[in-house]
């Protein structure tokens, strides 16, 4: 099933790990922030069930508190679910492994069915993954850093 633009849509689709979203939130200046703006205002952010559901419950951690209001943790949540394009991720994904850490692959599983350009982590299990297996889809797994030096992503 190939996935389909939300209506008025545009722009390379990015897988973000939660890990980007978290850090966005907390800290607005950083480089997290600055690429999930980049994705809101010119790509379209992707999601799964099982992507949102980790955001969703790392989110709203206790440890957080302190940091993230529960309004804002619902706001971010809300925007993000509305702006994204949601994927359903077929069988033949559902059972596959490539990282070193499976709970990550949903990640990588999400970005494929999206046929995403891009997947954007901090997390070294998924920026490790060898691509090679890809036959013609052009994703690219990259950190946050990587990803605003990178003259094409979201442009």
């Amino acid at each position: 099933m190939s996935p389909e633009a939300a209506p008025g849509r545009h722009g390379q689709r990015v897988v973000l790990d939660s890990n980007v979203w978290i850090s966005a939130a907390l800290n607005r200046e950083g480089t997290p922030a600055k690429v999930v703006r980049r994705v809101l205002a010119q790509g379209m952010p992707v999601f799964s069930a099982a992507t949102f559901t980790e955001l969703e419950s790392r989110l709203w951690r206790p440890k957080f508190d302190r940091y993230l209001s529960m309004e804002l943790r619902r706001r971010i949540l809300h925007d993000a679910s509305a702006a994204a394009l949601w994927v359903e991720v077929p069988g033949e994904l559902a059972t596959r492994t490539w990282s070193r850490d499976p709970d990550d692959d949903h990640f990588l599983r999400a970005a494929l069915a999206a046929e995403a350009s891009w997947l954007v982590s901090g997390d070294d299990d998924l920026l490790s993954i060898d691509l090679s297996f890809q036959e013609g889809n052009p994703l690219r797994i990259v950190s946050p850093a990587q990803a605003i030096a990178e003259p094409d992503f979201c442009a």
